[in-house]
């Protein structure tokens, strides 16, 4: 197997879900049975937030980089980032070393597709929507992204949970639903700190959550030792990760 290294601390709490998502998915009898990760856990990037919303605070870019650097200076293989926002600022990582990038918002369209959805509702921080992380990914696949009419609910929610509130669940069902009311058929949870409210959601929404997509992926190219140089590779495992199947993967 080969160590995959983690830009995280964005925020904290996800990168810690990451890993033991990771961990769980492994049927191991052993430690050596488990996936290496070099994890580097920075809450100091600047706030994607900030930077992309409120046009205030530093840019995020020089640290992710300095991160992308250090990870390959550490040993590891390929790179994964547990924050969907900051896949905005992907080229600039992938132009600071000469890792492979598993991009998150490319294995959830790939998911998202391989299940027959066409119109994903996005339950996501604003930014995402301002700057267009899903576009490419989706357009490529023929899926057409649908955000709430009122994002203020969710970026509430992203921040509470930064505060370490986990209450938001029936919030963030409720601004599910009615994203399938407009006739969405299928609902991406696009932030890493909404997934930390995802136990909570009930059965019956058919949800898929983008960092699911990438733990399938880093434990697929671990076990592959597909280190190689090169651009990212966005092959994806259709069942795991979708809400009404398996919420847990």
């Amino acid at each position: 197997m080969i160590p995959i290294g983690i830009l995280g601390g964005m925020g904290p709490e996800a990168t810690i879900l990451l890993m033991q998502k990771v961990l769980d998915a492994v049927p191991a009898r052993d430690d050596a049975d488990h996936i290496p990760l070099i994890v580097h856990q920075n809450p100091q990037v600047p706030s994607r937030i900030a930077a992309l919303i409120e046009g205030q605070g530093g840019d995020p870019a020089p640290a992710l980089q300095a991160m992308a650097r250090d990870l390959q200076a550490a040993g590891a293989r390929a790179l994964a980032m547990p924050c969907n926002t900051a896949h905005h600022y992907v080229a600039a990582i992938r132009a600071a070393c000469r890792l492979p990038f598993l991009n998150m918002p490319e294995l959830a369209a790939g998911r998202l597709a391989a299940t027959g959805a066409r119109r994903v509702g996005l339950l996501a921080s604003p930014a995402v929507r301002l700057t267009g992380v899903f576009d490419a990914a989706f357009a490529a696949r023929g899926l057409s992204a649908h955000y709430p009419a009122d994002e203020a609910p969710i970026l509430a929610l992203i921040r509470a949970v930064k505060t370490g509130e986990r209450g938001g669940a029936p919030a963030l069902a409720d601004v599910a639903r009615a994203l399938m009311r407009t006739g969405c058929d299928r609902v991406l949870i696009a932030c890493t700190e909404l997934s930390l409210l995802t136990p909570g959601l009930p059965s019956d929404l058919p949800w898929i959550d983008s960092l699911d997509c990438l733990v399938s992926e880093i434990v697929r190219r671990a076990r592959s030792g597909a280190g190689t140089d090169g651009g990212t590779d966005a092959r994806t495992d259709a069942g795991a990760g979708e809400g009404t199947a398996d919420p847990g993967a």
